[in-house]
């Protein structure tokens, strides 16, 4: 009877990671079906992003879908930075470790700013350098 009442916690918390699991794998397919309008997309557990010609478009995964959903587009962008713990860095010098991590949007008119975050610093890395390559492109061609 003591050993049944030993293994009862292990089932429960058996039950309660597979609970999870299942909650998990509902988010990255609702994700999948809604990134297939993307030219590119990311998806982590704290954020959806999806970019479609100049527009952006970012929220939060949920098991039925991304929610909270904003757009805007990179033509109003002036520029983008990497934050890790609310300091900016280099893109091509990142730290291995930051506890925040966020891809800062700042906007030209009117003069405020979005911020992504990020679990990984060397994905955000990745879209911010892609993404400053694609505003580099613009105010190029607009010269």
């Amino acid at each position: 009877m003591e050993r049944g009442l030993l293994w009862l916690p292990l089932l429960a918390m058996f039950f309660w990671l597979a609970w999870q699991g299942s909650k998990e794998y509902q988010k990255v397919e609702a994700y999948r079906t809604w990134a297939e309008q993307f030219e590119r997309a990311k998806y982590d557990i704290y954020s959806v992003l999806g970019q479609k010609g100049n527009n952006i478009t970012w929220g939060k995964p949920t098991p039925k879908g991304p929610i909270k959903l904003e757009t805007f587009s990179l033509l109003d962008v002036q520029k983008t930075r990497l934050l890790v713990d609310g300091k900016p860095v280099d893109l091509e010098n990142i730290p291995e470790k930051g506890r925040v991590i966020e891809l800062e949007f700042v906007f030209t008119e009117p003069a405020n700013s979005v911020r992504i975050p990020f679990t990984e610093i060397p994905l955000a890395a990745e879209w911010g350098k892609y993404l400053q390559r694609a505003l580099q492109l613009r105010s190029e061609q607009n010269q």
